[in-house]
């Protein structure tokens, strides 16, 4: 088995200069943009709907991704869609929801069904974020059920970019040791 594996003829595709790390596994539907990377043990299944990473966005050690299939109640279910210049941090779960812009997951954290993140987003490690819950863009979030704490700092807000060019700059010294 590799890390890229067909679900029903469709194989994840890759931007220029991805990294995927060798033990993550990666099914069907999935589109990764320029500069993205893929951490150890990521598990992304894009088979009964489709999963989009944006570009630089990076998806850290243990996380796992998945989608809603199409039901009566959600004739087209729902995909997994990750802006660009977005961090997941370890071991989050992400299942059908939509992800904006220049966010920050923490470690832990799970995203449900439905839900919406803003751009600028800092949702703190171990929060949970409900089905359909809408997070609005330039702000903290924590807890579990997550609840907004405030208005990011310009500092923050500006961590957010410099977070994920960290990742790009990891990724590409991993793929000059390949």
């Amino acid at each position: 088995m590799t890390s890229l594996n067909s679900y029903n003829g469709i194989t994840p595709k890759l931007g220029k200069g991805v990294f995927i790390e060798p033990s993550a596994v990666l099914y069907g539907d999935i589109e990764l943009g320029d500069d993205a990377s893929v951490w150890p043990l990521v598990a992304a299944r894009g088979d009964v709907n489709y999963i989009r990473i944006g570009a630089r966005s990076n998806i850290q050690d243990g996380t796992v991704l998945h989608v809603t299939r199409k039901s009566k109640a959600r004739p087209d279910g729902l995909p997994l869609i990750i802006g660009d210049d977005v961090t997941i941090g370890h071991k989050a779960m992400l299942h059908a929801c939509t992800v904006g812009n220049r966010v920050l997951v923490g470690m832990g954290c799970i995203i449900l069904d439905g839900a919406v993140v803003g751009d600028d987003v800092i949702i703190g490690a171990g929060s949970l974020v409900p089905p359909g819950k809408r997070l609005e863009s330039g702000h903290l979030y924590v807890g579990s059920p997550v609840k907004q704490a405030r208005p990011l700092t310009e500092a923050e807000k500006a961590f957010l970019p410099e977070s994920a060019d960290n990742y790009v700059r990891l990724k590409n010294e991993y793929l000059q040791q390949t």
